[in-house]
């Protein structure tokens, strides 16, 4: 992954469009031709670099995927992801995913598009219907707030036509930098956006409101992650502790849906379930038979990718009959989203599939049903969705965070002790994670003793431990636990007595070592930000300096990097 920087152009001089494109990749317009179907008819801004297999994965992902969900005139709004063809992100991009909960991180492998799709009849047409769809394009996963922005601009741009874009665009190259635990105001068209993208140490599902206005023009989101879980997911209730193991162990599951706002809200609601934990898989919450991953995620040459996909053709009925996971919420009389509360365990077929809404999967699930979820919604089934949502949020919430817990435990167990690492010696390593021992640990410190949720966690763990989820979290949390090592290494390089005593009983290997690692370590520090522990650092070079003998002293000085590090 590379990252475009200011400096990379010329000094002092902005880049067209950097503002922007911290923000946004770009805006498309995507139209109807009765020659070649769907086609984008602009593109903004103008220089927006886009491969010729975006081009047709966007267009073909701006329009329904069936004729069932698009009859007559109206408006849809859903929301896509699709593979980039190149990696490389803005820095404020890379500064944004290194501060954002490891769930809501950019991933340079893919855009998000957000669509407003309009048909209205129209007899001057051939076809007897005006289709078109705006597309905003961005690697920032912010679906809430990136939803908000294309209503406001499509509002705009079928009153007055792409001048509307243009201006958008001028406006979101204005808007600061996406930066995490500030709230941020956002001018667009005529409304004032008050987000707030949430950071890594905030406390999970606290709201943070902006302040109010007294403006009726300003729209006021709180922690932009979050998503009407509750109501996006009712129809599949009965099936949703189920769901929760089979996201978690990021096994395949497709989805099948009426429409494309159907099935784009209910992926990205299942993904949500496992807040905090980022889901680390492939998903697509819109996928269409002209994809250019089609292929792939259909062969039955092996199996099941383990990808989530959601669908809307009758097509896909056939095609992805062999994923073992399959959620059909459509119900085929009347096209909308129907209870899906039976399970199909048995061997089904495309017409099975076709026509029955359910969960259609042979899936055992390894821990009990929790009653009281189900007790807490049935007591609350009165009350607004807005308390239902939070109570769903908050059981998975803490079911997620009693999983964790274990990991975390282990995790830190593997640590050295801080009284072990010696200025002497490199940064230390954690040990390498043992899944047999820590599936040992579960019997005395498993989540049942927190969450009360009882059943075979020894199982569903070591079914994680295999998993793409796994491999993700362990990954960033052993980055996580290097940054945190090489920042106690440092506290112990402060803070050490390098003394005429101290030193004398040191091989002078060992003390040229010591010299060299202070001299590393000065010249990768940021200069600005820490500068504090840089002058630490400057003084304790100074200290062992004068604590060795001349000759010794002299050798460590004929090195000019080293003398220039002490002038």
């Amino acid at each position: 992954m590379t990252a475009v920087t200011d400096s990379e152009n010329v000094e002092g001089v902005v880049p067209p469009w950097d503002g922007f494109r911290q923000w946004v990749h770009c805006i498309c317009v995507v139209t109807f031709d009765l020659e070649i179907g769907q086609a984008i008819e602009v593109v903004y801004p103008g220089d927006a670099y886009l491969s010729s297999v975006e081009k047709t994965n966007i267009c073909y992902l701006a329009f329904p995927d069936s004729n069932s969900c698009c009859t007559g005139e109206g408006d849809m709004n859903f929301h896509f992801r699709v593979r980039r063809s190149t990696l490389k992100l803005q820095e404020s991009q890379q500064i944004y995913s290194e501060r954002v909960p490891n769930s809501i991180e950019v991933d340079p492998l893919y855009y998000y598009g957000f669509v407003h799709f309009r048909q209205r009849k129209d007899p001057k047409i051939p076809r007897g219907y005006y289709q078109k769809s705006v597309v905003l394009l961005t690697v920032l996963p912010l679906v809430q707030l990136f939803t908000e922005v294309v209503e406001i601009v499509v509002h705009s741009f079928f009153d007055m036509g792409e001048a509307a874009i243009e201006a958008a665009c001028h406006h979101i190259d204005q808007w600061p930098a996406p930066t995490p635990g500030k709230i941020l105001s956002l001018p667009l068209i005529g409304s004032v956006l008050h987000a707030r993208i949430p950071c890594r140490s905030d406390i999970p599902h606290r709201s943070i409101y902006a302040e109010s206005s007294i403006l009726e023009s300003v729209t006021t989101l709180h922690t932009i992650y979050e998503y009407e879980i509750y109501q996006n997911l009712m129809c599949a209730i009965n099936h949703i502790q189920l769901l929760w193991e089979v996201i978690l162990l990021g096994q395949p599951l497709v989805i099948m849906a009426p429409s494309p706002t159907g099935c784009s809200q209910i992926v990205h609601s299942l993904i949500s379930l496992i807040w905090p934990l980022r889901y680390f898989n492939d998903y697509r919450p819109f996928f269409t038979i002209h994809d250019s991953e089609f292929k792939e995620y259909t062969s039955k040459a092996g199996p099941p990718p383990n990808v989530i996909l959601g669908v809307t053709n009758p097509f896909f009925t056939k095609t992805l009959q062999h994923f073992p996971h399959i959620l059909r919420v459509g119900d085929a009389n009347t096209g909308n989203i129907a209870d899906a509360g039976k399970t199909f365990r048995k061997a089904w077929d495309g017409r099975t599939l076709d026509t029955k809404p359910g969960l259609y999967s042979q899936y055992k699930s390894f821990l009990s049903r929790d009653k009281s979820l189900y007790k807490k919604l049935s007591k609350s089934s009165n009350q607004s969705t807005q308390i239902l949502n939070a109570i769903l949020c908050r059981h998975f919430l803490e079911l997620t965070q009693s999983f964790m817990i274990p990991l975390e435990r282990y995790l830190s167990s593997l640590m050295p002790l801080r009284k072990h690492i010696s200025p002497f010696r490199a940064v230390p390593q954690a040990r390498a994670f043992d899944t047999e021992e820590f599936l040992r640990t579960i019997a005395d410190n498993g989540p049942s003793l927190t969450c009360g949720v009882q059943g075979d966690w020894a199982g569903l763990y070591r079914q994680f431990l295999s998993s793409a989820n796994f491999d993700g979290w362990l990954r960033s949390r052993q980055n996580d636990v290097d940054r945190q090592l090489r920042s106690i290494h440092l506290d112990v390089l402060c803070s050490s007595e390098f003394s005429k005593d101290s030193l004398s009983s040191r091989h002078e290997v060992e003390i040229v070592d010591l010299v060299l690692k202070i001299r590393d370590r000065m010249v990768e520090m940021d200069p600005v930000t820490q500068a504090e522990k840089r002058l630490q650092l400057q003084a304790q070079l100074s200290k062992v300096l004068t604590s060795v003998d001349d000759e010794l002293k002299s050798l460590l000085l004929s090195n000019c990097d080293l003398r220039e590090t002490v002038e």
